[in-house]
């Protein structure tokens, strides 16, 4: 009931970015990986607003628990106001800067170039996800699954509509390329603004309420939610950087390399992400059993679900590898781009289990006990000191074959999984965090 709708969600967001990048990537190699580079801040934006989130839907979750909807409605509203606030920052940097965003990336001129344009057009996007998120995380913790997963099937379609006519210039409209692709994202963002505005406040959802009872928080509560969204923050905001560095390193081998990379990035994200869906439900579910009091029957569902994951992961990254050849083959790649690409898919399919096991603990499992420093140490810990590093040196210093490179960043998933297992099973996570607020 909780995940299904979720992963649903993940699913239809991922096949249609797929779709995009096919489009994108009928164009060629060059653009293909101009809108990968460029996205790298979208990625970043979005993470930022993950973690922030992430960190209030822990106590959105325990509320619900106790069926607290005045302190739900007042987290929401402050969610709202800081995810807002952060995506001003983004905007004004998209806009103004984005020639500089582009070569912190890459330092070929066509890329920077093609990557300019969209990065000015898809800013305005930053400040419509300032709302939706806080409000679909708002929707999940209260069990309401499938009003974001309805949202998500009109928007990522006409997403995909939209980037079909504005890419190509069909039906009249003019053939924009890779600014396109860019539009008809921001068109279809609007549209989902419009379609969570519309649910919550004209259907009076019982996340709803008026401006006072978004707005009126205690000092306290305040307290609490920064003490816990701020590591979930910094915990995504390193992470996702970390994560660009590695796109950093992989353009600058060259233009192939990193379509290569960016194709598989999105290949494996059709698969990867519906099993992340667990680690969405965990954080709900486990969360609502600690805010009950319940804390040896959140650390048994706990394990359950970490169970669930394995075996997911399991299964998806065997059909990624199975399937791998024949996706690859969609993307107008060159043969090295394609055999490159296959390798890659080859390491990721290999090492899902594993990622969906930390992504559960980290995201699921420490966050909804409010153990947020510990995930933060262990998640920026081993990117920062571990992976990127290994990025540089094996992309840039010695100069290994672009799949290889990537083989041995994901090992710091090794590395990470041992701290997380010793972790869950202290039960140190396990904390009731609205008590007394």
């Amino acid at each position: 009931m909780i995940a299904l709708p979720i992963a649903m969600q993940s699913l239809i967001s991922s096949s249609l970015n797929l779709i995009d990048n096919l489009m994108v990537g009928s164009l060629g190699e060059t653009e293909l990986a101009a809108v990968g580079i460029a996205i790298q801040i979208c990625f970043i934006h979005w993470i930022v607003m993950f973690g922030f989130t992430s960190g209030v839907a822990t106590f959105m979750a325990q509320f619900w628990g106790v069926k607290d909807l005045t302190n739900i409605k007042k987290t929401t509203g402050f969610a709202i106001c800081v995810c807002l606030s952060i995506s001003l920052v983004f905007f004004l940097i998209a806009m103004l800067f984005p020639q500089t965003v582009m070569k912190l990336f890459t330092n070929i001129p066509e890329l920077i170039k093609l990557g300019t344009g969209y990065i000015r057009t898809i800013a305005f996007t930053f400040l419509t996800i300032s709302v939706t998120v806080p409000f679909t995380a708002a929707l999940r913790t209260t069990q309401q699954t499938k009003i974001p997963l309805y949202i998500s099937i009109f928007v990522f379609t006409t997403n995909t509509i939209l980037n079909y006519v504005f890419i190509f210039g069909k039906f009249g409209a003019p053939k924009l390329g890779v600014t396109g692709s860019a539009l008809a994202t921001l068109i279809a963002r609007c549209f989902e603004l419009l379609l969570i505005l519309f649910v919550v406040f004209v259907k009076k959802n019982i996340v709803a309420g008026h401006f006072s009872e978004h707005f009126g928080w205690s000092r306290q509560l305040v307290r609490r939610i920064v003490r816990n969204a701020v590591p979930t923050t910094m915990n995504e905001t390193f992470w996702s950087v970390g994560t660009a560095m590695y796109v950093a390193a992989y353009a600058r081998v060259g233009v192939t390399e990193y379509a290569a990379v960016q194709a598989s990035n999105v290949i494996n994200n059709l698969f990867i992400l519906a099993a992340f869906s667990i680690g969405d439900a965990t954080l709900i579910l486990v969360g609502q059993k600690l805010g009950e009091g319940k804390l040896d029957f959140a650390y048994e569902l706990g394990r359950k679900l970490l169970r669930v994951g394995i075996a997911l992961g399991i299964i998806s990254g065997g059909v990624l590898m199975i399937s791998s050849k024949f996706i690859i083959s969609l993307f107008d790649l060159t043969p090295a781009g394609r055999e490159d690409a296959f390798y890659i898919l080859l390491v990721y399919g290999a090492f899902m289990w594993l990622i969906v096991y930390n992504g559960i603990c980290i995201t699921g499992i420490l966050r909804s006990g409010g153990d947020t420093i510990f995930a933060m140490a262990v998640e920026t810990g081993t990117v920062w000191l571990y992976a990127v590093p290994m990025a540089f040196i094996t992309a840039l210093v010695l100069h290994l074959p672009i799949y290889l490179a990537v083989l041995l960043v994901k090992t710091e998933d090794i590395l990470k999984s041992f701290i997380l297992v010793r972790r869950f099973r202290s039960k140190k996570w396990a904390k009731n965090v609205i008590h007394d607020v």
